[in-house]
């Protein structure tokens, strides 16, 4: 689970209000103040630890943490930096694992590999976590030299859950526990004694009400397969695994929280407009059937009323098994440990030497943790005519965007000797990376093929966010020159993305929502695919509207003090309105969507009616990734 989303609160609240058997959220009660008097733990070698081993440290600073958490491991190595940092000025750090699902093997490899060297400690039945009030992972506790608790929370300010799946600034604000530490280290009071910490709850052994009609066994391994596993599984975007009850168990209470902030699953089209083929969004009733469980201790019921384990065709999320996988290169490309990465393009000649028709692609990122994006184009041979060469666009991945399987007798085409060019977008993690992604393709019989598909961005490249402007517009529009099918509808925006919106307006002058998002998640881009396709005729217009929020109530915002203009990076801002449109097989597209050249021209005078500068960067951002050519 990683970032970024905003309101719908309302909708939650109500929700919530009306579910006598929910659990309420948990409540993080200060230790601040509170004596510790014993610890006595093993660490995942054996060895036993006691606080009374570390008498002579000045501070010592418990760090829960959790193997699987997402921001523990972002806050892994910065925990060890700093071990590294103040253990000569007498700090000695002591990480705690009080989940019930983290093994000591795999607390043995989050050690090595975030580099850790302080004693990494296992809380059986989390017996230490309670005594001191640990809710979740990481969250951290410094005792002073008489071992009472002078300040409680987080790590700093950088990463989070509050918003969304998650967010992350480019750099953090507020180092909380550096300052707690120097300020105690120079004998002053902490100024932020207790500071709460946004992280994963911990995997608590609970008391299990064993006559529940409610069991992972009966219900929730069913709801579980139906909605989470297809990502919660080993190769997955998911940070853990959903495939048994193990697996899940430790999760329960976090699992009935993001369910409950709308966090999981992640689904942001409002449901009032639209009906989506791919909707993972969770009714209430199935709702009710996760809070009952957890509530009840997470039953595991009789494993004899377990379903039978749902097979996938390959660690890939298309449910068939690809004809080829194509990598981006021979090999790897070498992300650094830090800095920008502007985006870098790998071009691969896959050796089609007749014309074919892909069903469904997929890009497959290599490494998870630096790979931000891939876009793959296709590059047409010289003199391809416009019809088949400006609509090159072959599929994408954001953390969250499925592939999308196109319906029987719907395909893309690719002239034969296309090129692939992959746009690989890379935010370095802290430390040196490898990366070599690569698409699988799925292709189709050309005599099956009765429409053709395209992808297109409907964008605006023109824009000027003002410095606290919370609810700043920008719109985009596509007007079409012959019917043609809606397929699907893809929001893009960047940090300070707040809300998108799809309408049709139609030759007569009716409107349309084809689709709301009041809230978009940078963090997991969906691709909103029609349950039944959209035909919308001659002179048709799709209308985008996206606002903005470039203010300091915006947790991901990286500067609420910057004018924002379209660029690659995530601190500028891009605003397109993809879609997927089909036409007749012996149609043109050509004829059915603009030319570039008039596009650019609509797009100048959007820039000239809303007062923006226009700049060349913006001009060939819009044109590269909006227009899909």
């Amino acid at each position: 689970m990683k970032s970024l989303l905003r309101c719908a609160i309302a909708l939650v609240l109500a929700l919530s209000m009306g579910m006598h058997r929910t659990a309420p959220a948990v409540e993080n009660a200060s230790s601040v103040g509170k004596k510790v008097d014993a610890l006595s733990l093993s660490d995942f070698r054996g060895k036993a630890h006691k606080l009374d081993d570390y008498r002579d440290a000045k501070l010592v600073v418990l760090a829960f943490v959790g193997v699987e958490c997402p921001l523990c491991k972002l806050y892994g190595p910065r925990l060890a930096d700093m071990a590294k940092e103040y253990g000569p000025k007498g700090v000695t750090f002591l990480g705690i694992d009080a989940n019930r699902q983290d093994s000591l093997a795999e607390l043995s490899a989050y050690a090595r590999v975030h580099g850790i060297e302080f004693p990494l400690l296992k809380d059986l039945n989390n017996a230490i976590a309670d005594s001191i009030g640990a809710q979740r992972t990481p969250e951290v506790f410094v005792l002073d030299s008489n071992r009472v608790v002078r300040y409680q929370g987080r790590i700093d300010d950088q990463y989070g859950f509050q918003s969304g799946t998650g967010y992350a600034r480019p750099k953090m604000t507020r180092g909380d526990l550096a300052e707690a530490l120097d300020e105690l280290l120079a004998g002053k009071d902490v100024s932020q004694p207790k500071v709460e910490s946004a992280g994963c709850l911990i995997g608590r052994v609970k008391p299990v009400d064993e006559k529940s009609k409610v069991t992972y066994s009966n219900q929730i391994a069913r709801l579980f397969q139906d909605r989470c596993v297809e990502c919660h599984r080993p190769g997955q975007i998911g940070p853990f695994s959903m495939t048994s009850y193990d697996e899940s168990v430790g999760w329960a209470d976090m699992i009935a929280e993001v369910i409950r902030d709308s966090r999981m699953p992640p689904w942001h089209a409002d449901p009032q407009f639209g009906q989506f083929a791919n909707n993972i969004s969770l009714s209430k009733d199935e709702k009710q059937l996760i809070y009952d469980w957890v509530a009840a201790g997470a039953p595991q019921g009789d494993p004899k009323d377990m379903p039978e384990p749902r097979k996938y065709a390959s660690n890939l999320l298309m449910p068939m098994e690809p004809d080829l996988i194509i990598p981006m290169a021979d090999e790897p490309f070498d992300v650094p440990a830090e800095g920008t990465v502007e985006y870098k393009y790998f071009r691969v000649n896959p050796g089609f030497k007749e014309d074919k028709w892909v069903k469904v692609a997929e890009c497959i990122p290599d490494n998870r943790a630096v790979v931000h994006h891939i876009i793959v184009f296709l590059k047409p041979p010289e003199g391809t005519p416009r019809d088949v060469a400006a609509f090159g666009h072959l599929t994408g991945y954001a953390p969250g965007t499925r592939p999308h399987v196109l319906p029987e007798g719907f395909a893309k085409f690719v002239p034969a000797g296309s090129e692939l060019v992959f746009q690989l977008h890379y935010t370095p993690n802290g430390s040196p990376q490898k990366d070599c992604s690569s698409v699988a393709i799925k292709f189709e019989d050309a005599k099956n093929v009765k429409y053709r598909v395209a992808t297109i961005g409907a964008s605006n490249g023109g824009f000027a966010i003002p410095p606290h402007d919370d609810n700043y517009k920008v719109e985009s529009q596509q007007q079409f020159n012959r019917d043609i099918l809606l397929m699907s509808l893809f929001p893009h925006m960047h940090l300070r993305g707040k809300s998108f919106h799809y309408e049709a307006i139609y030759p007569d002058g009716s409107k349309e929502t084809l689709m709301n998002m009041p809230r978009y998640d940078f963090n997991w881009q969906n691709s909103y695919i029609f349950q039944d396709m959209k035909t919308l005729p001659k002179g048709t217009t799709l209308h985008c509207t996206a606002h903005f929020d470039n203010s300091e109530n915006n947790l991901a915002n990286p500067n609420p003090n910057e004018t924002v203009r379209w660029g690659d990076q995530t601190w500028e801002e891009m605003m397109i309105g993809w879609y997927d449109m089909a036409v007749p097989v012996e149609a043109s597209l050509a004829e059915a969507v603009p030319s570039r050249l008039e596009r650019r021209e609509r797009g100048r005078g959007q820039e000239r009616r809303s007062g923006a500068p226009a700049n060349r960067e913006a001009a060939g951002a819009a044109e590269s990734d909006g227009d899909a050519e």
